[in-house]
Order: structure tokens, then C-alpha cells, then sequence
């Protein structure tokens, strides 16, 4: 287990961050619009990890991580209060691109920029081998922390959430959807979800964090 040191010293280099300016990715086409502003929390003792997209705009903003609608409902799905959620020794968040990527044509957010998950994420993973669960949020955290043995779609990987979760080697992974309002067409055609996963999660969740809290 990495020292709070060592995690200060990892959290201050992502800070610093500023790849996704400074030298753009093969293919990736412009270079970040703005000034990049690293948004994630690491932690020597959470056993929980949240593995996000990417910061939206308000994010970018706040340097705090789903300040947002998005967080509310996640934070709701996971039955925990802000505060608690807040609390890096309860909960570590680290997001496929730490960066906000901006705005496609439509005005929709960009996917994470392809720089970051490759330099970062093996490292920031290994500097937290205590963590026990990975909340897999959107398809490119699957894709990463799935790789293979995701599904065609993210209905499909977030229906086989059993294969990933009851696990006997590794952290389990649970992959969910996005807690964005725009999923909120997709949780009412999927009302398993709500049935069959939240209060798995939820109980989960409440484990992992009082074992923390007394640890």
C-alpha cells in the first residue's frame, strides 16, 4: 500500500499535468482548448474507486469532481451523502481523462482525451492496490478496465454486471451508466437496474466504507 506521500507526490505531478495542451496525441487533432485543470483524488486507504469519464464544464470550474446534477444522482445510486462522498479516505476518483475536454459541434462534451489514460492510469492504479471495487462509469471505463471482456454495448456490459462483480481474484468492477439526465430515458427502458443492481451497490458500498471508517 502506497504511503500519503507518495500519493501527495502522485497527485501533485496529475496537477501539473498538461499533455493534452502541450503535445496532443497521434490522431487526437487539436490540442486541449483551454488551460487543463487535472480534476481527480487519490487515496492510501479508500477501498472504493471511481472511474469516470471525464470533467464537464462546471467541474473544470470547481476542481471538484461530480459538483454536478450527475453527482447528485450518482451519489444517490451509491446511497451516501456528499460529504461522505467527499471524503478521499472513504472514496478514491480518478476519471478516464482528468481534463475537461470541451464542447463537440452539437454542444455535447468531448470524449476524454486519448493522452491521458495511457500516461496515467497503470501508475495511479498501482499506487492503490487496496482498492476492492471499481465503479466503471460510461463505456470508455469499461473499455479500459474491461478491455475483452466487455460486451457489444454498454446495456449489454452493464446487464452481465454479475461477471465482473462476484470476482474471487482482482478488484471487482461494476459497470454502470452515466448518471447524466441524459440516461434518464435509458433507466426507465432498464428497470432492472434500479431493481437488481442499486441495492447490491448500495449495501456494498455501505460495507466497504465502515470498514474504512473503523480500519
Amino acid at each position: 500500500m502506497a504511503s500519503e506521500r507518495e500519493i501527495s507526490v502522485l497527485a501533485r505531478d496529475i496537477a501539473a499535468c498538461r499533455i493534452c495542451r502541450d503535445q496532443p496525441a497521434k490522431g487526437e487533432g487539436d490540442r486541449l482548448p483551454h488551460e487543463p485543470r487535472p480534476v481527480a483524488v487519490l487515496s492510501a486507504t479508500a477501498r472504493i474507486l471511481i472511474a469516470g469519464q471525464a470533467p464537464g464544464l462546471r467541474v473544470h470550474e470547481s476542481g471538484l469532481p461530480f459538483d454536478d446534477a450527475s453527482g447528485n444522482r450518482l451519489r444517490d445510486w451509491m446511497g451516501v451523502s456528499r460529504e461522505e462522498f467527499y471524503d478521499a479516505d472513504r472514496f478514491a476518483i480518478v476519471p478516464m481523462g482528468f481534463c475537461f475536454p470541451g464542447y463537440d459541434a452539437k454542444g455535447g462534451d468531448l470524449p476524454p482525451r486519448r493522452e491521458c489514460a495511457p500516461f496515467w492510469r497503470a501508475k495511479v492504479l498501482a499506487t492503490m492496490p487496496q482498492i476492492d471495487t471499481i465503479l466503471a462509469i460510461g463505456q470508455y471505463a469499461q473499455a479500459w478496465h474491461l478491455g475483452a471482456r466487455r460486451k457489444a454495448s454498454m446495456t449489454e456490459t452493464a446487464m452481465n454486471w454479475r461477471d465482473y462483480f462476484f470476482v474471487n481474484h482482482g478488484p471487482r468492477i461494476l459497470p454502470l451508466p452515466h448518471p447524466s439526465w441524459r440516461n434518464t430515458a435509458w433507466l426507465k427502458k432498464n428497470p432492472w437496474f434500479e431493481k437488481d443492481v442499486l441495492p447490491v451497490l448500495r449495501q456494498h458500498v455501505d460495507s466497504l466504507i465502515r470498514e474504512t471508517k473503523f480500519a
